[in-house]
């Protein structure tokens, strides 16, 4: 399926805009992590892990799909394609990658975190506030960069079918001047 050009637009527009969402609220979710384990206030950690979850909870995996789905649609409706080019397929799948690091550890560990500093406990592990924002933040910051850049040229199935492509075209063109 080709998406026209305004829908392709739309879904471009759709795609960068909730990918930066999901890269400004993990950076917000890093800050909120450094400040919950760097400060003394028993309040702050609280009220930071606190906001870690609502964010985390109500943000976090609608932006995550919303990103993945408008990718998924551009790649399977623009020229790009999902599997023509390294950089359109290491965004795949680590969009993929992100989406269930942030359903199996991120969310669980600010979770215990919560759990923990709202009876009156300390942070249980620094890395449960901290490793998954920095990992995510990583990734996202990598994805954006490929995305600008498109490096790695086509995957062994883009040659191919830019290949048939132009026997397409020679034998059309043959055709054309018998």
């Amino acid at each position: 399926m080709k998406l026209s050009r305004p829908a392709r637009r739309a879904t471009l527009v759709v795609h960068v805009a909730a990918s930066a969402c999901w890269l400004g609220l993990t950076l917000g979710l890093l800050v909120l992590g450094i400040t919950a384990t760097t400060t003394g206030s028993a309040v702050t950690v609280e009220a930071s892990v606190r906001a870690m979850k609502l964010f985390a909870d109500w943000l976090l995996l609608p932006l995550a799909f919303l990103t993945f789905l408008s990718g998924l649609v551009l790649s399977l409706g623009a020229p790009w394609g999902l599997t023509r080019h390294r950089w359109v397929y290491t965004k795949f799948w680590l969009t993929l990658a992100t989406m269930a690091a942030t359903v199996f550890a991120l969310r669980p560990g600010v979770d215990s975190a919560v759990a923990a500093v709202s009876v009156g406990g300390p942070l249980p592990d620094v890395s449960e506030v901290l490793a998954g924002p920095i990992v995510s933040l990583s990734a996202y910051v990598f994805m954006t960069a490929i995305s600008v850049l498109k490096p790695w040229g086509l995957t062994r199935r883009g040659r191919n079918l830019r290949m048939a492509a132009r026997k397409s075209v020679d034998v059309e063109r043959a055709r054309q001047t018998a």
